[in-house]
């Protein structure tokens, strides 16, 4: 488990928002623990926690723009915990990047918002 000075951010490399992210953290000389969550992908529990920290929704941290939102998703009303099963299930839903730090998170939008962890 990450010590609470580590910064955990779930991480796309293809995605500009993300790489700008986490170049921020590294410039700033920040400990990352880095998750590429294509590969890696959290738990249901692990996303529930993440929006706990980050004080959302989990319907607002889905990416609208993916082909599995559109062919499954769209023009659907989803409970909370019907979007956790969505994130959990389609990791690609997942808005990035996240960056946590002990009980708190941000999402990278812009990338400068990771920053605040520090």
């Amino acid at each position: 488990m990450p010590s609470s000075k580590t910064i955990t951010i779930f991480h796309n490399p293809r995605c500009s928002k993300s790489r700008a992210a986490l170049a921020l953290l590294q410039e700033k000389g920040a400990t990352l623990d880095i998750v590429e969550y294509l590969k890696t992908p959290p738990s249901r529990a692990e996303l529930a926690a993440i929006m706990k920290k980050l004080g959302m929704k989990p319907g607002d941290l889905v990416r609208k723009g993916e082909t599995e939102f559109k062919g499954q998703y769209a023009g659907k009303t989803l409970t909370d915990g019907e979007w956790l099963d969505a994130l959990a299930a389609h990791p690609v839903l997942i808005e990035r990047p996240i960056a946590v730090r002990g009980e708190r998170a941000v999402l990278g939008r812009p990338p400068e918002n990771v920053l605040s962890l520090l």
